[in-house]
């Protein structure tokens, strides 16, 4: 008899090559595993809170996606068992995938000709959440790869995990803490058996099953669900009938950002940069104030509404707990939904030019440096710098006019340019620069030239937030607080600019009593009244210091201001750069900044600023910051003495005798006091040298000050010329060296200067020369 061979050696072989294959690749996945923790949710919306625990809103993640990660022992029992009995119902008895599915799945793809279910397991599932991809023969076999890896690196339930926390839930809502807050208002633990099967049953199509535009949709859907749970023994049928007649209240659709937008968003930005970070907490208490936030909002509103009509439209404001350097107020714009006038551009962030508002650091500096005194004078006069490459650099102040001789604290009160710009040059601008890095001014990140001497009129770009920054450090006394924005945070270690490492204890810069001093300068309300008046919105009924600012061509105006208790830093401008219409800054931001500061201390007024210790004030003349003597007219203050200076002091007292640099500001001016028992030629200066036209007549005035009536006799060349009480004289100019002496009973002054023919070029600025026939 024949023995029948039912399998040759081939096909055995074959056999074996294929289920060696099969196991070959079933065992590779377990090469290349996907690790709960390679997988892990680090984009997740947080919700926030004010500093009392009211409500500010909620911010998506950075991929848009508002989701909430919750472990799956905080997942209310009865969704788990509904999307288990509604997705995947072996999944806790089969792997990766489910092969008698796949098998029905091909069989009814083969009959209908396309694929009619996908035969996806839970593993599967959240393979194609975690890589997208349409639905091919091709992606659904990297789909099958990706499930066994995950099935190779994680358990059940750190799969079911990743999953429920993933799961679509309508709209940008994703998970199912996510959508349990956001639809029930309830954490996923609380789900009853009607809201889970409800919940369960969104991910099957979560854009036409949403909850709160086809609500009959999803009902039949959430019977499927029930019918399943029943079939699998979950629960029982009259269960399941209850829960699907329960009648199910949702909350209103919420808004993602209920208060402080451009807040929100900003900390949300410095929590997504911050490698303390990566995975933030499902929410955060703020410092903010909801109820100053709103208040701020409306005046901001407000100001911006009562100046429209002067081509104002935004406005930002920013207000600092000094102590603790908590931001409570953030401002970024009138309306950060108003895209039509760019309302979620953020006036706290951007970079604006900051006017005279970073004078009060360039003075403190130049204290520190022992380069003025408190009762140093400075020259407020038409002054002159050559720029390499342009045109003679003369600063002005807004009021195109000169005071002459100024102590520091009127200069730095009533914000004059010129003081400020002769400080600045004897600092130096690369000193300056690096003083206002140290204070927090990131953005001024350019090299000294670039700035100039116009750094201390504001030549540079800042950020409110920078502004508001260096004016807590002034009112803490040099003191650094970083400003704060969660009530979890711990404030960034920062080092003074001359220690050598980081410290524990807060960064002191420069002695506490040179800020202490500029603090009283800018809380001297009588000291600003020649530029602010008296009665300036600037003066509030408590002890309050405060500086304003306004950019060239009135394109930014600040109001920066602190009490011992708070800081309240203001803007007003427009976001596209154009010029406001004479608005400064004492109309435009000042107003703002003075409603936020009353507002603050409604209820209780602050406490006094305290004095310089070590520091005495006595009284000096105004005008020469000397011990006053019988001959002072200019008027007696009091100014700060370190009381090492007091000896100095008492022996200082001398007459007022001004340089010769005040000749061209003196030659507008008829104030006696300023000159007292002196005859001075301001007019031509000596060893000026001055080129005429030969083919043209010019006359050249001589012009002197003199503080009595006396009649003056004028010598050219050792000829007189002229006696007359007038204080000018026209002389008919002549080719030749001169000098011109005036003689005033037995007072006598001399000029030598030189005039020399040549062809037509432009006279040394501020000669007065003029052609004789146009002459009076």
């Amino acid at each position: 008899m024949k023995q029948i061979r039912w399998f040759s050696p081939l096909k055995i072989k074959v056999i074996l090559a294929i289920l060696l294959t099969g196991v070959t690749v079933r065992l590779i996945p377990y090469l290349a595993p996907i690790h709960a923790e390679d997988i892990t949710q680090d984009s997740l919306a947080v919700e926030f809170s004010d500093r009392y625990g009211q409500p500010l809103g909620t911010l998506l993640s950075r991929d848009q996606n508002h989701t909430a990660v919750v472990p799956l022992a905080q997942v209310s029992p009865h969704f788990i068992q509904a999307i288990i009995a509604a997705e995947d119902k072996r999944y806790y008895q089969q792997g990766a995938v489910d092969s008698i599915a796949i098998v029905r799945a091909i069989l009814e793809a083969i009959q209908a000709r396309k694929i009619v279910s996908g035969a996806s397991t839970i593993p599967m599932q959240l393979a194609r959440m975690l890589e997208p991809a349409p639905t091919t023969l091709v992606n659904k076999s990297q789909e099958i790869w990706l499930a066994w890896r995950l099935f190779a690196g994680m358990n059940k339930d750190e799969i079911l995990q990743a999953y429920i926390n993933r799961l679509p839930m309508g709209g940008n809502l994703y998970g199912v803490e996510a959508a349990s807050r956001a639809y029930f208002n309830i954490p996923a633990t609380d789900l009853s058996l009607s809201q889970a099967s409800l919940l369960a049953a969104l991910p099957n199509d979560p854009t036409d099953l949403n909850p709160y535009y086809n609500w009959q949709a999803l009902k039949q859907r959430q019977r499927y669900v029930l019918d399943r749970m029943v079939a699998e023994g979950y629960i029982t049928l009259n269960y399941a009938n209850h829960a699907y007649q329960e009648n199910v209240e949702l909350q209103p659709p919420q808004l993602d950002a209920i208060a402080a937008p451009h807040f929100l968003f900003w900390v949300s930005e410095q929590m997504s940069n911050s490698a303390q970070n990566i995975h933030p907490k499902p929410h955060i208490q703020t410092t903010l104030d909801l109820n100053l936030q709103q208040f701020v909002e409306a005046q901001v509103r407000q100001v911006v509404m009562a100046l429209s009509n002067q081509n104002v439209n935004h406005a930002a404001a920013i207000v600092i707990n000094n102590q603790t350097g908590e931001v409570l107020a953030y401002v970024g714009s009138p309306n950060y939904f108003n895209t039509l006038k760019l309302g979620s551009n953020d006036g706290v962030q951007a970079l604006r030019q900051p006017g005279s508002t970073l004078k009060p650091f360039l003075y403190e500096l130049a204290l520190e440096q022992d380069i003025i005194q408190p009762n140093t004078i400075l020259a407020d006069i038409p002054t002159y710098y050559a720029i390499p490459g342009a045109k003679l650099y003369t600063p002005t102040d807004y009021s195109e006019t000169f005071l002459g001789p100024v102590r520091v604290r009127l200069a730095l009160a009533n914000s004059l340019n010129i003081p400020a710009v002769r400080v600045l040059e004897k600092v130096t601008v690369p000193v300056f620069l690096s003083h206002l890095k140290t204070l927090g001014f990131a953005s001024l990140n350019h090299p000294p030239e670039h700035y100039g001497l116009g750094l201390s009129l504001g030549s540079g770009e800042v950020k409110l937030w920078e502004l508001a920054q260096a004016y807590v450090t002034l009112a803490n006394q040099g003191q650094v607080k970083p400003l704060v924005t969660r009530l979890t945070e711990t404030p960034p270690q920062t080092c003074s600019e001359n220690s050598q490492s980081c410290q524990d204890k807060t960064p002191q810069i420069h002695t506490p009593e040179n800020w202490q001093i500029i603090t009283d300068m800018l809380r001297d309300s009588h000291a600003r009244a020649a530029a602010f008046g008296v009665e300036s919105v600037l003066n509030l009924p408590f002890p309050v210091a405060v500086k304003t600012g306004t950019s060239s061509d009135h394109r930014d105006t600040w109001t920066v201001g602190f009490t011992p208790d708070y800081t309240v830093a203001t803007w007003v401008g427009n976001f596209d750069g154009k010029p406001m219409q004479n608005v400064s800054g004492v109309m435009g931001a000042a107003p703002l900044w003075s409603r936020i500061m009353m507002h603050l201390h409604s209820q209780e007024e602050p406490l006094n600023f305290s004095v310089p210790s070590e520091f005495v004030k006595l009284p000096i003349c105004a005008t020469t910051g000397k011990k006053p003597t019988s001959e002072c007219q200019s008027g007696i203050v009091l100014e700060y003495f370190h009381q090492d200076d007091i000896p100095a002091y008492q022996n200082s007292a001398e007459n007022l005798k001004l340089t010769s640099e005040y000749n061209e500001w003196l030659a507008q001016q008829n104030r006696w006091d300023l000159t007292p028992n002196q005859l001075r030629i301001l007019s031509p200066l000596s060893d000026d040298y001055f080129l005429i036209n030969q083919n043209q007549s010019h006359q050249l005035e001589f012009k002197i000050t003199t503080n009595t009536q006396q009649p003056v006799e004028w010598w050219l060349n050792d000829q007189k010329l002229a006696t007359k009480t007038a204080n000018s004289l026209f002389w008919q100019m002549q080719p030749g060296k001169w000098t011109l002496t005036v003689k005033q009973g037995d007072r006598t002054e001399s000029v030598q200067f030189q005039v020399q023919e040549t062809e037509p070029k432009p006279y040394r600025r501020g000669f007065s020369v003029v052609q004789s026939d146009n002459s009076k």
